[in-house]
């Protein structure tokens, strides 16, 4: 099992995420499981390694869930945890704020 990775504080109390694209991975997330594909194309500007360096750290974090189904072509899927579920509200306000300023996920 893998261990949670422990997120950083600011002195303001902010965790601090790290990462650009880890934020949108998990609003991607909100809407259900997801294969890897599938957030490669919700994402076009992740290259294929960032991808997976990014979600590596999310699963470490916690905030998701990384399912392997051992069969030929190899199948992996994620979701969030109920870690990551519970910054739906957060991940949505911040996708508000994005698009109000023409920045959405």
């Amino acid at each position: 099992m893998i261990q949670p990775k422990k997120a950083t504080r600011c002195p303001a109390g902010i965790v601090s995420v790290g990462g650009r694209l880890k934020l949108r991975i998990c609003y991607h997330l909100l809407g259900g499981t997801r294969r890897f594909g599938e957030l490669q194309r919700l994402i076009p500007e992740a290259s294929r390694q960032m991808l997976t360096l990014q979600l590596r750290d999310l699963e470490q974090m916690g905030w998701i869930h990384r399912q392997v189904y051992e069969q030929v072509p190899p199948k992996v899927e994620y979701s969030l945890t109920e870690l990551g579920r519970s910054l739906e509200s957060p991940l949505r306000q911040f996708n508000a704020l994005g698009e109000s300023i023409n920045l959405g996920f």
